[in-house]
């Protein structure tokens, strides 16, 4: 009886803690191709953002992104994905973990969707003006010109 007890106690704490701290998992992608960097520009978001999306249930990360590259971009081949790191995010009461990818040698064939309206290849050094700002802080960090933070 006392290990009902407490399986049960465990599985309330857990569905309390996670309806009072939810947490949103997503994978982004720095995608490149002959030294450039591919970015989109969603339907719903303003400015220039790295592709990517959420993680569904039990999937592992690297496949999500490949999954929303395809989807996204029309990648058709890359080398293997690169973890560059996990980063987190708040937005509002829900806590947005991301991982972030370094997708080399894309070959894509980009068809405006509902979800993406436009891809740009784009010079990491030098990314246009409505570049969302927490990308141009992943691409500085990339080429150098600023060090590396957990938040995105």
């Amino acid at each position: 009886m006392p290990n009902l007890f407490s399986r049960t106690l465990f599985s309330l704490s857990f569905v309390a803690r996670t309806a009072l701290s939810p947490v949103a998992f997503g994978v982004l992608a720095i995608v490149e191709r002959d030294g450039k960097v591919i970015l989109v520009r969603h339907s719903y978001a303003r400015g220039w953002q790295f592709p990517g999306g959420g993680v569904k249930r039990g999937e592992p990360p690297a496949d999500a992104l490949l999954r929303e590259l395809r989807e996204e971009i029309g990648l058709t081949r890359s080398a293997v994905p690169e973890l560059v790191g996990i980063y987190s995010r708040r937005i509002f009461p829900i806590t947005n973990v991301i991982a972030l990818y370094h997708v080399r040698e894309a070959v894509f064939a980009f068809k405006p969707n509902l979800e993406i309206r436009a891809v740009l290849l784009t010079d990491p050094a030098t990314p246009p003006p409505e570049t969302s700002p927490a990308v141009r802080r992943r691409l500085a960090e990339l080429t150098g010109r600023a060090p590396p933070s957990p938040y995105w």
